[in-house]
């Protein structure tokens, strides 16, 4: 039986969320196949720092040609979000879910809403980020995802008692350029890209975990990925600037332990991203598992492992995370 002290928790636990929720930004994204959430959270309660003149316009693309499949995209986030996924019995752990597009656009179905209502589905509560783009010109420039994934953190960590979460059970995902956001997290989660707005940003933003999948690592040649370096870095990039968003180099031991998946014949993010930054993960004593199949292909997702051995990954990483105390 439920206490009475707990049921009054819950219900303003409740009232709280979806007194929040109704002065938030709709989640982006029409037309999909399956119902949307409508649970959201603004990161920036004052709108994100540093805007350019012209904010961007955000824009839904719609690129499944099939009825039964949805595939969409958003660019120009102007207002970045968590969108939220609860489970029906929360098992105390949350995810930050970091969606692909090469810094161009971010992936609403294959890479975000997919994974989120798996995880969900076994317990997990996920909150997935729309984070601004680096090419739409606001001051934090190749930042300004970090600025968004370390704020998504904190404010998650901040409202754990409100979700029913551990506040020391709060895991990173990101897909492709998403997994170069989450690897940026990972391992520069203290450096101050933004100035403190609210009592939030005194919480860590440091995961505690974190699974890069299929993901952007280097900003070098020949590893880096051609189209994020240009979009995160500009024309005019240094070797500095190369070097210093670039994960492995940026490894330490208080990098959180990190599971990492990867398809030998992806052919389009090199697999030796994955395995520099293990190698780094491992020279700094940082837990590190991973998984390396021979044929996937790049941006499989959930939905294009089907028929192949990649499909077991997810399982993998909820073994992993079981491991690690979380889930």
């Amino acid at each position: 039986m439920i206490d009475r002290r707990h049921a009054l928790l819950g219900t303003l636990a409740t009232a709280l969320v979806a007194g929040g929720a109704t002065a938030q930004t709709r989640p982006p994204g029409a037309t999909g196949r399956l119902p949307d959430p409508v649970e959201t959270i603004d990161l920036w309660p004052n709108g994100a720092p540093g805007a350019p003149p012209v904010p961007p316009v955000e824009t839904i693309t719609q690129r499944s040609t099939n009825p039964a499949l949805s595939d969409r995209s958003v660019s120009g986030i102007a207002t970045p979000r968590l969108v939220v996924f609860r489970p029906a019995v929360p098992n105390g752990s949350a995810a930050l879910v970091m969606p692909g597009g090469g810094y161009v656009r971010i992936v609403i179905d294959k890479e975000g809403y997919e994974i989120a209502r798996w995880l969900a589905a076994r317990g997990w509560t996920v909150f997935v980020l729309f984070y601004r783009l680096p090419g739409d010109g606001w001051a934090a420039g190749p930042d300004v995802a970090l600025s968004d994934a370390q704020r998504a953190m904190r404010l998650i960590r901040a409202r754990a008692g409100i979700y029913d979460l551990r506040a020391d059970r709060i895991a990173a995902m990101g897909f492709s350029a998403g997994g170069h956001v989450c690897g940026d997290l990972a391992t520069r989660f203290d450096a101050r890209t933004y100035a403190p707005v609210d009592a939030a940003d005194r919480q860590s933003a440091r995961p505690d975990a974190a699974a890069p999948i299929y993901a952007v690592q280097s900003m070098t040649l020949p590893l880096g990925h051609t189209g994020s370096r240009a979009r995160l870095l500009g024309a005019n990039r240094t070797p500095a600037q190369e070097r210093a968003h670039s994960t492995a180099l940026n490894v330490t031991a208080t990098t959180p332990p990190c599971f990492l998946l990867h398809a030998e014949d992806d052919g389009t993010v090199d697999v030796g991203n994955t395995v520099a930054f293990r190698a780094a993960l491992k020279a700094a004593g940082v837990p590190v598992e991973t998984h390396l199949f021979a044929h996937g292909g790049h941006g499989f997702g959930l939905r294009g492992t089907v028929g192949k051995p990649v499909a077991a990954w997810p399982d993998l990483f909820l073994a992993w995370a079981k491991a690690q105390r979380l889930g």
